[in-house]
């Protein structure tokens, strides 16, 4: 018995080395495509009626409480899509569920993205199906094909892969929301692998490097305002109220991807990674497309009515609607 285990282990150990040396990076570069982003520690509250889509709105924030209302307005932006593609060179996989959401102080025509402490973006991990044989396998390369073969331990054929963010969001666009064919927004993200090959520290892009995002919307969205009370109640002459932006696809092509990065043990599957994906890979070799997205913007909706102190209102708001 005792033997039988050290020839299992020893199976096992070979079998690591020659993942290591050769296919991990096919798969590591489909799945981490297929990423999501990882929820913040404390879960987001749940907020009342219409309110909310905009839980995660950083309405405590500094330049969100100090927004007069007459100068400055404070406004909480909400994005979601349900479902979509992204590509990396010549790799596509499906996307999950996202949410985007962050604070805006406008001025003027000006509008300054405030993002929330855990971040701009958030969905639930994703478990890449078939892992590591679904994203190698068949291969005309002998050694892969041999791995191929004898990849069935669950543990190491398994992939979760992450969207993370990388920075604030900038450069929002209001009117290019509720348009088409103009950048909405700057959304800088980066990809992390898990695996027990690759580790737990496996990046695209990073926050000194990320890659960013400017999805735009390839359909015009059906635009209307939503008008509620302060507890959330539809009203058609509520004091509380967004722009609601519906069914719109978003997409970009314009963003590159970096190198790997801490891929394996101290980054030593960041050449194979960047190998199969042809890393860093230039603007117009990789795209981005969310289907049917669903936005809100708003808050108050005419910020003017409270001032001069609209951003402690929103808060106050914001809290008063939290379930």
């Amino acid at each position: 018995m005792f033997g039988l285990r050290v020839r299992r282990r020893a199976g096992r150990s070979r079998l690591r080395r020659s993942l290591v040396a050769t296919g991990v990076a096919a798969a590591a570069g489909a799945a981490v495509i297929a990423g999501a982003v990882p929820a913040s520690a404390a879960e987001p509250p749940t907020l009342a009626g219409a309110w909310a889509p905009l839980n995660r709105c950083p309405v405590d924030a500094p330049a969100m409480l100090a927004a007069d209302g007459a100068q400055t307005a404070a406004l909480c932006l909400a994005a979601s899509g349900d479902s979509g593609t992204m590509q990396i060179g010549g790799k596509t996989v499906p996307v999950g569920k996202t949410d985007l959401q962050f604070g805006v102080t406008r001025a003027g025509s000006t509008f300054t993205v405030v993002s929330p402490s855990g971040g701009a973006l958030s969905s639930a991990p994703v478990k890449v199906p078939g892992g590591l044989l679904n994203l190698m396998c068949p291969s005309d390369i002998p050694v892969i094909s041999g791995i191929c073969d004898r990849l069935a331990d669950a543990k190491l054929n398994a992939i979760t892969a992450y969207v993370e963010p990388a920075g604030a969001p900038s450069q929002f666009n209001f009117v290019a929301g509720i348009g088409v064919d103009q950048p909405i927004v700057n959304l800088p993200i980066k990809i992390r692998l898990d695996n027990p090959i690759l580790g737990s520290n496996c990046y695209l892009g990073s926050n000194s490097n990320p890659i960013v995002l400017r999805p735009a919307n390839t359909t015009r969205p059906a635009v209307a305002p939503v008008r509620f009370d302060e507890d959330g109640t539809l009203d058609p002459a509520g004091q509380m109220g967004y722009v609601g932006a519906s069914g719109a696809d978003q997409a970009d092509n314009t963003f590159s991807v970096p190198g790997a990065n801490g891929c394996g043990l101290f980054g030593a599957l960041d050449w194979a990674v960047n190998l199969q994906l042809g890393l860093p890979s230039p603007a117009g070799e990789n795209s981005f497309v969310l289907n049917s997205t669903q936005t809100a913007f708003g808050g108050h909706f005419t910020p003017l009515t409270f001032a001069p102190d609209q951003g402690q209102r929103l808060s106050e708001h914001w809290h008063a609607a939290v379930r």
